[in-house]
């Protein structure tokens, strides 16, 4: 953190982005690129990904011819939902009812996809830094027949934790910094945010719900409501850090669907992971390079210290400060 630093500069985040601009494929009324017309939307936008990564008709591959060259046909949708109708406004700049409407139609989502495939994997990524090839608010939803890596891994680990210790990992973490502190961003009453003990990324935090809940699609009304909240005090922190549109990829994951929604899967908790890249200012990221690619990641500060700056942080957006209560969403 203290080394003098003369690599790569980031260009901060745009702050002039026309709320509507028919040349945006994802402004209502644009035309995108598989000829599609959006419809004037006035909430939420759902619609097929135009250069999906997943094709629902994939072929096999065929039988491979050595162990160490195996390959099997990935199949599934890609979707992609905008949040709101205006380009120049973010999660944390929405009214709460609007941020509700965006948690409802991600559940539902998540169950009719889930119905048929065995992962649906919802994420953003904010920000050019992050890969965002559009500024205009949205995410993308992957569902797939397989479970992807990470997913893997997290039932596995997961699983073993239950029955070893007889309670769900997470749950029990959760309780576990509940009572610490040290590591405790935000807390409501039906959710934690916290910076995970084994953070890598600079300020990287994950969202839990203090029940034992598994999906998505299983959380009360109350907790949607209580989910609204503590996401957008998350973002007005991340916000204000730097006084920019903070940049990170973020998504959800919770017990995989599909085949799996008959199976006993109480060694799941549902979770988000938030990954922001920014580090020392607002054009300077933590690179994952050399040792960390070939070695092991390391860390630029602690979680303690990660958590403190952020619980020392105003929940009050930056762009509102100065705007009066009337203009507070």
């Amino acid at each position: 953190m203290k080394r003098p630093w003369q690599g790569q500069v980031e260009k901060p985040s745009e702050e002039n982005i026309p709320r509507h601009d028919l040349t945006n494929p994802l402004c209502p009324g644009a035309l995108r690129a598989g000829g599609e017309i959006n419809p004037d939307y006035e909430g939420t936008f759902l619609f097929e990904n135009d250069f999906p990564a997943l094709q629902p008709d994939a072929p096999d591959p065929g039988p491979s011819e050595h162990p160490l060259l195996q390959a099997k046909s990935a199949r599934g949708v890609c979707q992609v939902m905008c949040f709101h109708p205006w380009s120049d406004v973010t999660l944390p700049l929405m009214s709460s009812p609007e941020v509700r409407a965006v948690i409802d139609k991600l559940t539902e989502i998540m169950k009719d996809l889930g119905a048929t495939y065995p992962w649906v994997q919802i994420f953003e990524n904010k920000g050019a830094m992050m890969g965002c090839s559009n500024p205009h608010p949205h995410c993308q939803i992957w569902a797939s027949n397989f479970l992807p890596n990470e997913a893997q891994i997290e039932d596995r680990t997961q699983r073993a934790y239950l029955r070893e210790h007889g309670i769900p990992m997470l749950v029990e973490y959760g309780r576990l910094e509940e009572e610490r502190k040290e590591r405790l961003v935000l807390a409501n009453e039906h959710w934690l945010v916290l910076v995970p003990y084994w953070a890598v990324w600079p300020f990287q935090t994950l969202l839990l719900p203090r029940r034992h809940v598994t999906r998505l699609q299983d959380l009360t009304n109350e907790e949607r409501d209580s989910l609204v909240s503590i996401m957008k005090r998350l973002l007005c922190k991340y916000d204000n850090m730097f006084e920019i549109s903070f940049p990170y990829s973020m998504g959800w994951h919770g017990a995989p669907t599909g085949c799996h929604l008959s199976e006993d899967c109480s060694h799941w908790q549902l979770h988000a992971h938030y990954f922001p890249p920014l580090l020392r200012s607002a054009t300077v990221r933590k690179f994952m390079v050399g040792y960390e690619m070939l070695g092991q990641a390391q860390r630029d500060l602690t979680a303690e210290q990660a958590a403190e700056r952020l619980r020392n942080i105003p929940e009050e957006h930056y762009k509102l400060r100065d705007q009066g209560p009337s203009s507070v969403k």
